[in-house]
């Protein structure tokens, strides 16, 4: 039998719900400009599914790829790292 290849994870920031069971989560960090080597902070903002409607805005997230759910939804939350501070 083979085995199935590893899965993306990554840990990002609940930025707002839109929708039943389904979040955006905005993934931020830096990479270096072409020409002048300074880091640039970028961000990307994915749809994420949330199976038990938990994530609330603020709230860290470690979210991994999936098979498309949606027309947009590719990624699933696997667990609630930490949630925000109201």
């Amino acid at each position: 039998m083979e085995k199935r290849a590893l899965r993306k994870t990554l840990i990002g920031v609940v930025k707002n719900r839109s929708g039943d069971k389904t979040v955006k989560v905005v993934f931020e960090y830096k990479k270096p400009h072409p020409l002048y080597r300074k880091e640039i902070k970028r961000k990307t903002v994915f749809h994420v599914h949330d199976d038990e409607n938990v994530c609330q805005p603020g709230d860290r997230v470690e979210i991994m790829s999936t098979r498309p759910l949606s027309c947009l939804k590719r990624w699933r939350v696997v667990r609630l790292l930490e949630k925000a501070q109201n």
